[in-house]
């Protein structure tokens, strides 16, 4: 029997690339496409020499050819973090919109069921606390986080439009804070900056008072989660995170306490319409899927930091990607 053959576009992504592994080991011959504005080709070089891998260097936001059938796509192509998506914002909201039209005119097409990424950042700054998933959130469109809220929102509105409309097979998958090995360590993000701060022994940036919280998942629940969900039945949107929350202030201070730094906090002006809380509800995933994390945060940071550690010193000082 044939193996199943799944497209994953933005695999070579810190998500993207776990994701690849995920599947060619559970027997999937993976497509993967990127066309590596964020991501880097390091996190899936390993699965080159794989019969059950094959690599498409192309951009989502461009008519997608996929050459015979076509069991599932995983759409997770999409800069993810507060520099990128700010430094890249029609990018952005093109790979929302129009990569997200042409992977699910292409799951039309070949008759494949679909798993797009959406976000906990649909919630916006909420008012709503933990978020559930019918929480229609608290987003400033014209704000500079609008071009990645608003192409997350416009991503879950085409795809269920085509699943209404078309009957294509769709599933949708709120992510929330995930962290792992693989991860960039200047994306901009709290975890991989209070890593990168203390493994150059710089000071810890914390935004706002240090207040405003956040829950962080470990990147192989994550992975469970959205494995369960693209094999469920369900078309709706479903949260999956850690709903383990910490202050920024705090998770700051475990950072110190981990990594034995000596560097102090310092505090920097809170961004605009920076989300002041962040938990999700995760009783749909638990109900529906039976899913629920299990690495905890100890755990998790653990690993990271190891994988942080092993880093070449020119990773460690890299700056950000220029994009042009």
């Amino acid at each position: 029997m044939a193996s199943k053959r799944i497209l994953i576009t933005g695999a070579a992504g810190f998500l993207g690339s776990h994701l690849c592994d995920r599947f060619i080991k559970e027997g999937f011959h993976v497509i993967g496409m990127d066309n590596l504005i964020t991501g880097d080709l390091k996190n899936i070089e390993h699965l080159f020499p794989l019969k059950e891998f094959e690599f498409y260097h192309h951009d989502v936001s461009k008519f997608i050819h996929v050459s015979g059938k076509l069991d599932y796509i995983l759409h997770f192509a999409s800069p993810a973090s507060p520099i990128d998506y700010l430094k890249i914002p029609i990018q952005t909201l093109k790979v929302g919109s129009l990569g997200t039209h042409n992977c699910l005119g292409l799951a039309f097409a070949k008759k494949a069921r679909i798993l797009v990424a959406s976000t906990s950042e649909v919630y916006g700054d909420p008012l709503v606390h933990p978020q559930t998933e019918e929480y229609f959130g608290n987003v400033n469109p014209v704000g500079p986080r609008g071009v990645y809220d608003e192409a997350k929102r416009f991503q879950e509105a085409i795809t269920m439009a085509y699943h209404t409309f078309h009957h294509v097979e769709t599933r949708i998958i709120r992510i929330f804070n995930t962290y792992g090995p693989r991860m960039r360590l200047n994306d901009g993000r709290a975890l991989p900056a209070f890593i990168g701060q203390a493994l150059r022994g710089e000071d810890l940036t914390v935004f706002g008072d240090g207040s405003q919280t956040r829950s962080f998942c470990y990147v192989d629940d994550l992975v469970e989660g959205i494995y369960r969900l693209l094999m469920s039945d369900y078309a709706y949107p479903v949260n999956i995170g850690n709903p383990d929350e910490i202050s920024l202030k705090d998770f700051a201070e475990e950072i110190i306490k981990l990594t034995g730094t000596t560097q102090k906090i310092i505090y920097e002006p809170l961004p605009v319409n920076d989300p002041k809380q962040r938990k999700p509800d995760i009783s749909k995933a638990q109900e529906l899927l039976g899913w629920q994390p299990k690495v905890n945060r100890a755990e998790g940071l653990k690993i990271t930091y190891e994988y942080f550690k092993s880093l070449s010193k020119e990773e460690l000082y890299k700056l950000p990607k220029d994009f042009k």
